[in-house]
């Protein structure tokens, strides 16, 4: 979707050099994409006591609002962003 909006250039040059984007519109991508994540996990750690591994597991992995890439489990290390993680994790 195209759109016009008006966001801190340098704002969006640091979310860039943090991210890797390439592009602006990776950076805002994955700055939502993380928002949305995060907001997620706060539902989750709010709601979620209790939950036994799998549970919490089955919640992200049956998102489709999250690719399969975007699930990071705990013992995992984290990709650099906008990269994916090696097949076979």
């Amino acid at each position: 979707m195209k759109m016009t909006m008006h966001i801190d250039e340098d704002v969006l040059d640091r979310v860039m050099k943090i991210t890797g984007a390439k592009t602006k519109t990776d950076a805002v991508e994955i700055a939502l994409t993380e928002m949305a994540r995060r907001h997620k996990l706060k539902e989750l750690f709010n709601a979620g006591l209790g939950l036994t591994p799998d549970e919490l597991k089955a919640s992200f992995a049956n998102d489709p609002s999250l690719e399969k890439s975007d699930v990071l489990y705990a013992a995992e290390d984290p990709a650099p962003y906008g990269q994916p993680r090696p097949s076979g994790q």
